[in-house]
């Protein structure tokens, strides 16, 4: 498993929220993040909404799969 700490740059909008899905669906790893007692699915564009993501707080992203090093990586670029 891989995880990355980040500080979230901007709150996420919904077309925001939609990118941060459609990155995360690129990868074959299960791909989770988690803001305080919140977690959720990655590809869930849901669950990425509910999350409501907010400029200043910080996200762990955890990765699980062959692509999962690459994979957190990118999504931790797209929220710093």
């Amino acid at each position: 498993m891989t995880q990355k700490s980040v500080t979230i740059k901007t709150a996420l909008d919904a077309r925001q929220a939609a990118y941060f899905v459609q990155t995360a669906g690129k990868y074959e790893a299960e791909i989770q993040v988690s803001i305080e007692e919140k977690r959720i699915n990655a590809k869930s564009i849901m669950g990425t909404i509910a999350l409501n993501m907010q400029e200043g707080q910080t996200a762990v992203i955890m990765a699980e799969g062959k692509d999962e090093a690459a994979a957190v990586e990118e999504l931790a670029a797209v929220l710093s």
